[in-house]
């Protein structure tokens, strides 16, 4: 794309823009891409380096119409064999020690974003497979990751330990694999307690009943009912050798398997924001500081999949896009002069052949989204990109728009007694490109959080009728926020409508003489409900033309209390029965009650 075109752009936040804003305050407001037609799916993920904020941050605020998630790739797991611990170590503030991680952080809440950052594999070899070996280490690092996750608040965490494919070898991996099973199984148990999501990142994998079997190690059927997402690295198919980077029926192969295996919408396509460029002949002797890396045969070059143009215009070639792999490559030839070793002057030319995915390529995978009901694409990396390129993967997801739900929460009281039913309703519509009608055979799951509670409890689901309502009762042990909550589908958005805090009293029932004799000691009991120990109840009395507390009492285990009385002169007396206030509960009042006294 020229820069003429990325002017048009005007909703695009710059840079220079974006730092200013950094800079200034953590509450930043983003503005996203407008279009009259509509809301597109959010289809896109991706990663942002801790090496390449500049880019990479402004390029996923500038697409976040399209983007629901991301992974800040941020963090490493490291052992010290000294303590014999396992921690994640923070490798963005070395990398920006001018910008404080909260900005970043606050700055992608802003925006709406989930939080899912990565933790890749900083041990060396093997460290990490025999750590898993033991039980009481591989419960430790699930330990270790899950207190991050929550001590940071963020929605999750996306595991990319790429160590046991290309370090440890694939003699280990039938050892590896049911050990790394065994960790993603414990992290998950306790991620889904605290509702958050637990994301892998591997290589492909095929059927191991076909020939080609990919990277077993990481064990997708075993994992698939643990994991929320898995991004499958659908790239890097030619390295040593010329040729794409990931060609499409490869990647189609993959996913196939994939969502053979789980819900397809776990799973999510790599995308590559990057090409490479291989030396494939060379005439003449190039220059000493070329020697190594301008032959046939030496590692490939690689460049931005946004400066491939650019390259291709230099020297004066043009990409031709290879509609097999669905991906763009041209060959061009480079000059290198200088002298040689022996300090002669020399000259060689290098012809050069350069693979990547440019704008069409990144269709055509969104398109694989469509055609699977995929979770969407996960980009390495966010900011190397063609612009372009998200123009075309926006038109995708904007035929693939989910209807819009929205949801309304009455209850007929705010304030009930303990055991005494609620009854609430719910109101759903869905919007779509032909207008708005009411959201039939939806199942909504109603969610509380009381007062000390960090994470929303399951109430019960129900289920919409013709008209897109409910009305349901429901009994609250306890005071109690409600929501409803709806879950994404391919066609509907996800939803979570208003809040509405239902305040649930205690009550007290008592057991009391009606008359007494003049000085005969007595009792007054009780039980408050529920039924619980440790709650201070006092007993009033009204004396003077006032109420005055004579004594207190805890309730035992069963919710029960005593207020034993020595006796009282000839009158009527009339008491009260006060459960006093506590983290939870507010403080209730039974009924005031008289004892006559002969």
């Amino acid at each position: 794309m020229t820069d003429s075109k990325i002017k048009r752009r005007t909703n695009r936040i710059s840079l220079t823009t974006l730092l200013a804003l950094l800079a200034i305050s953590l509450n930043v407001f983003i503005s996203n891409p407008a279009n009259s037609e509509g809301t597109p799916r959010k289809i896109l993920t991706g990663w942002i380096p801790y090496y390449s904020m500049k880019t990479s941050l402004p390029a996923s605020l500038n697409n976040a119409d399209l983007i629901k998630e991301v992974m800040p790739f941020w963090y490493t797991l490291r052992y010290n064999s000294n303590t014999k611990v396992a921690s994640v170590v923070d490798l963005y503030a070395p990398a920006n020690p001018s910008i404080p991680i909260a900005i970043p952080l606050e700055t992608m809440r802003s925006a709406g974003f989930q939080i899912i950052p990565t933790i890749t594999d900083g041990t060396a070899k093997l460290v990490l497979s025999n750590l898993l070996a033991s039980p009481a280490n591989r419960s430790k690092i699930a330990k270790t990751i899950f207190d991050f996750v929550m001590t940071n608040n963020f929605d999750g965490i996306d595991l990319d330990f790429e160590g046991f494919a290309f370090v440890d070898g694939s003699t280990t991996w039938a050892k590896t694999a049911p050990l790394w099973a065994a960790l993603v199984k414990e992290l998950s148990l306790l991620l889904r307690a605290k509702d958050k999501l637990l994301s892998v990142s591997t290589p492909y994998n095929f059927n191991p009943a076909e020939r080609q079997k990919g990277y077993t190690v990481y064990a997708w059927p075993q994992i698939a009912p643990y994991i929320d997402r898995l991004r499958i690295m659908t790239y890097d198919y030619s390295v040593s050798k010329v040729g794409p980077i990931g060609p499409i029926a490869w990647t189609e192969k993959t996913v196939a398997y994939a969502t053979s295996i789980m819900p397809a919408s776990k799973v999510y396509i790599g995308i590559a924001g990057y090409g490479r460029d291989w030396v494939t002949k060379v005439e003449g002797v190039c220059p000493a500081p070329f020697a190594k890396a301008v032959k046939v045969g030496a590692k490939a070059a690689t460049f931005l999949m946004r400066n491939a143009a650019d390259i291709a215009a230099t020297y004066k070639t043009i990409p031709v896009f290879d509609t097999k792999t669905a991906e763009a490559t041209f060959t061009y030839t480079k000059s290198y002069e200088g002298t040689t070793a022996a300090g002669l002057s020399t000259t060689c030319t290098a012809t050069r052949t350069a693979w990547y995915q440019n704008a069409q390529s990144y269709k055509m995978r969104a398109d694989l989204v469509a055609k699977y009901k995929l979770g969407g694409l996960t980009a390495w990396t966010l900011g190397m990109e063609d612009p372009a390129a998200m123009g075309l993967i926006r038109e995708v997801a904007l035929k693939m728009a989910q209807a819009k739900i929205l949801s309304v929460l009455t209850s007929d009281k705010t304030v009930s007694p303990y055991a005494r039913a609620i009854n609430l309703s719910g109101e759903f519509k869905q919007i779509t490109l032909e207008g708005t009608s009411p959201a039939v055979s939806l199942p909504v799951e109603i969610k509380g959080k009381s007062v000390g509670e960090d994470v929303w409890r399951s109430l019960g689901t129900v289920e919409t009728g013709p008209d897109g309502k409910f009305t349901a009762p429901i009994l609250l042990g306890k005071p109690t926020t409600i929501k409803l909550v709806t879950k994404e589908t391919w066609d509907r958005a996800e939803s979570v409508s208003n809040e509405i805090a239902i305040q649930i009293d205690r009550t007290i029932s008592l057991t009391a003489p009606g008359t007494m004799k003049n000085g005969t000691p007595f009792e007054i009991s009780g039980v408050v409900r529920p039924r619980s120990a440790g709650a201070t109840v006092s007993l009033m009395k009204y004396t003077a033309g006032a109420w005055k507390s004579v004594a207190t009492a805890t309730t035992d285990e069963q919710g029960g209390f005593t207020f034993a009385i020595s006796g009282e002169k000839r009158s009527i007396v009339r008491y009260q029965v006060l459960i006093q206030s506590d983290a939870i509960w507010r403080q209730v009042a039974a009924p005031e009650f008289s004892i006559i006294i002969r």
